[in-house]
């Protein structure tokens, strides 16, 4: 009887007081946790409940692409950043609901894919908000992964694409531009121990009005990298690309209509819906496996589980990512939901179903599950500068189980392939050029990794990232114009490291650097892979092997070639087995280094890597294996000790009747070492993971989770797990050296 106004009415005035004062726009679960395109508008149900000619359609769709064509282009050409001269971007239209319907033919798909959260936030959040708006000549910026993307390196321009006042679509530039502002130069800080080490963190803001970029905010954002250049530049150049596409939109629409558009957009998607339902109804009903292990924080050696199972049932497919390692909050290679399934996405579209428009539709028919808090659902508060590790994996390890599924199939997509390479195998550099800048970003290598062999043929060496099957190695020349890093090894396929096979893995490449003309530069990396295959192999074949990081310190190369040009071979394996350089310290180490300055003419090594082998060894070809030989790719005793091939060693021909009985008495050897299944399985499961290896994952039950915190082991339920906590390695060392210093004394001296 007391209240002023009825329960009605205060239920509305609390609601707008809420809306009104929410205190932060943090990523909305709604948003981030929906990967399916959106129902039809009252717009585009209206139009596509009338008869659509088919011929229009696919005129306009040649019309857009086209234009997505020519902005992507423009990018390559104007671009600064390393990333956009060797096509790590992408150009891309979505429907005015904000799903992606089409990109450029050789732009990143996952650039485009992850553009699909932040425009829906965009539009729940920003069109009625009056202090921002969505209006003609507008353009948002964005770059924190969680919000929707892939890492903070890649920044978007997102513009709405509006006729006769309408919102009828949005377009976006992509770039993977590399510096941000992190605590590591580069914009991927290994290093990087909470959210607030990563550097940039945008979600999605207004940037340009009435089509032009704001000075003010563009001058905050120079002064919070370390490159203002680049971050000048390729704003500019992202926003012109948008407004090239924009002008060609504008075209389209006066040609053929508002109507054609919308139709063209939005049936794009749905065609891509019913096509995929098919091709999963046509699947065997079942589920299928696979286990993949990156070995590496980037800081110390942990084995993370990341658990694939995949379900089909009628046209529905499930994948079920739980029981995978718990996050870590202290180290930055998490990643979150939206970004995992981006990458996933991306490997479907590249490895599985390429033949299918690249679109987010692709998606709708799947479900997933997942365990919140892991290393593939990480919480708003993890740091993710590094979600390369499991991102990376997520391309390539569905190929494993869809081969499975679809391996009776009568009709396929595309060949079946093993796992391709799938570590960002690169030297990330910063420092003071030759020229007096200060930069920091990433070398191109990355996008050399060797292919994974394919049922009915070897895979191609260093021929694309498994993010982009367009991607350019770069022009050393280039790179050696604007900074201090020489390349000494040219390229090199890695002979004998592969994935062996009936058909072999394509290869990766050396990568040997130095520096030289400054006086402070340094290199780190970013990649796992050194104690664990990276690279799986499918229905027989031998995974990639593992690689290390090469140093060679203490000296300055360029003054040893001086004094001794010949004696000095450029290969890895020559390098680190003769040690031709007296004084020089040789040391091998994990893929993954924090950021460390190094001195002029010291050498930085790493392997690009190979994918899986397919197949059974003992069924490739003889001949194959001699070319291999030929070639330089494999040596006698590969050849002898792997494939099991008798052949002449001068003039290489194969004796058949010698290759069959040496291959006969492998086998038999093989079935003489075999055991039992339920034997093996006696011998070789343990209830729990070894004491003495860190493991982080679920062992036999998906519902019980494993982890390393603090550095002690830890149990968890799967529904209810907790980030797991790391020790500092310097900490960690140093305890052990004050343990063998007091060793040492004899435990007479009082420590400090």
């Amino acid at each position: 009887m007391n209240d002023v106004h009825p329960p009605s009415a205060h239920q509305e005035l609390m609601d707008r007081f809420l809306s009104q004062n929410r205190l932060f726009y943090g990523p909305d679960p709604l948003i981030i946790e929906d990967h399916r395109i959106g129902p039809r508008s009252a717009r585009e149900a209206e139009l596509l409940s009338q008869p659509v000619d088919p011929h229009q359609v696919n005129q306009v769709r040649g019309l857009v692409i086209a234009a997505l064509d020519e902005g992507n282009t423009m990018i390559e050409q104007m671009g600064a950043a390393p990333g956009a001269k060797w096509g790590d971007l992408v150009v891309a239209i979505y429907t005015a609901a904000g799903d992606l319907s089409m990109i450029a033919p050789h732009g990143v798909v996952g650039f485009a894919a992850c553009c699909h959260y932040p425009i829906k936030f965009i539009l729940k959040y920003w069109t009625d908000e009056p202090t921002v708006g969505v209006r003609e000549g507008d353009g948002f910026i964005h770059n924190d992964a969680r919000y929707g993307g892939i890492h903070n390196t890649d920044q978007s321009m997102m513009m709405p694409l509006f006729w006769n006042g309408k919102l009828v679509a949005w377009l976006s530039a992509t770039v993977h531009e590399g510096e941000n502002g992190s605590c590591e130069p580069g914009g991927m800080p290994a290093a990087a121990e909470s959210k607030f080490d990563e550097g940039l963190k945008m979600p999605p803001f207004k940037v340009v009005e009435n089509f032009h970029i704001r000075r003010d905010l563009q001058t905050f954002l120079q002064n919070s990298v370390r490159d203002p250049k680049l971050q000048f530049e390729d704003m500019k150049v992202k926003l012109h690309a948008v407004l090239r596409l924009r002008e060609r939109m504008l075209r389209i629409l006066a040609e053929h209509g508002e109507e054609a558009l919308i139709v063209t957009l939005r049936k794009n998607l749905e065609d891509v819906v019913e096509e995929v339902r098919r091709r999963i109804a046509e699947l065997p009903d079942g589920t299928t496996r696979v286990v993949a292990f990156p070995d590496s924080t980037l800081r110390e050696n942990v084995l993370l589980k990341l658990n694939m199972a995949i379900t089909v049932k009628g046209d529905r497919m499930t994948i079920d990512m739980r029981g995978s390692s718990p996050e870590i909050i202290n180290r930055s290679i998490n990643t979150n939901l939206a970004s995992f399934k981006t990458m996933l996405f991306t490997g479907y579209l590249q490895n599985i179903w390429p033949d299918l428009p690249q679109c987010m539709a692709v998606f709708t028919p799947l479900d997933f599950l997942f365990d919140a808090n892991s290393l593939v659902h990480g919480s708003f508060d993890t740091p993710q500068a590094m979600s390369l590790i499991p991102l990376f994996k997520a391309m390539t390890i569905a190929c494993i189980p869809m081969a499975k599924l679809g391996y009776m199939l009568p009709h396929r997509y595309t060949a079946t392939v093993a796992p391709g390479y799938d570590q960002p195998a690169t030297l990330i550099y910063g420092g003071l050029t030759q020229n007096g800048e200060n930069v920091g970003n990433f070398c191109a290598d990355i996008n050399g990794m060797g292919q994974g062999g394919r049922a009915h043929r070897d895979g191609e060496h260093s021929v694309s990232p498994p993010f982009a099957a367009h991607c350019d190695l770069g022009e050393i020349e280039l790179m050696e114009e604007e900074i201090p890093i020489v390349r000494l090894g040219a390229f090199t396929l890695t002979k004998d490291r592969v994935g062996f096979g009936k058909f072999r893995s394509g290869m990766g490449y050396e990568q040997i650097a130095t520096f030289r003309r400054s006086g402070l530069w340094g290199f780190m990396t970013g990649c796992c892979g050194s104690l664990f295959s990276s690279s799986q192999p499918l229905f027989g074949g031998y995974g990639s092997p593992a690689y290390p990081l090469c140093k060679v310190k203490g000296i300055d190369i360029f003054e040893e070639l001086k004094k001794n040009p010949e004696g000095i071979k450029f290969d890895i394996i020559d390098l680190m087995n003769r040690q031709p350089i007296r004084g020089a310290t040789y040391s091998t180490h994990d893929m993954g280094m924090t950021f460390e300055l190094a001195a002029p003419g010291e050498l930085y090594m790493m392997c690009q890597g190979a994918g899986g082998g397919y197949g059974d060894v003992l069924l490739r070809d003889p001949v194959a294996v001699m070319t291999d030989i030929e070639e330089d790719l494999i040596s006698h005793d590969t050849a002898r000790d792997i494939y099991k091939v008798a052949f002449d060693p001068v003039s290489l021909i194969v004796d058949q009747e010698g290759t069959l009985r040496l291959r006969e008495s492998e086998r038999r050897a093989r079935i003489a070492r075999g055991v039992p299944f339920d034997a093996f399985v006696q011998d070789w499961v343990t209830p729990e993971p070894p004491a003495a290896v860190p493991f982080c994952g679920s062992w036999d039950d998906p519902a019980v989770i494993y982890g390393v915190h603090a550095g002690q082991r830890v149990k968890m339920a799967a529904d209810k797990l907790a980030g797991m906590f790391m020790l500092n390695p310097k900490d960690v060392r140093i305890a052990r050296l004050e343990q063998e210093l007091k060793a040492a004394r004899g435990d007479c001296t009082p420590s400090d």
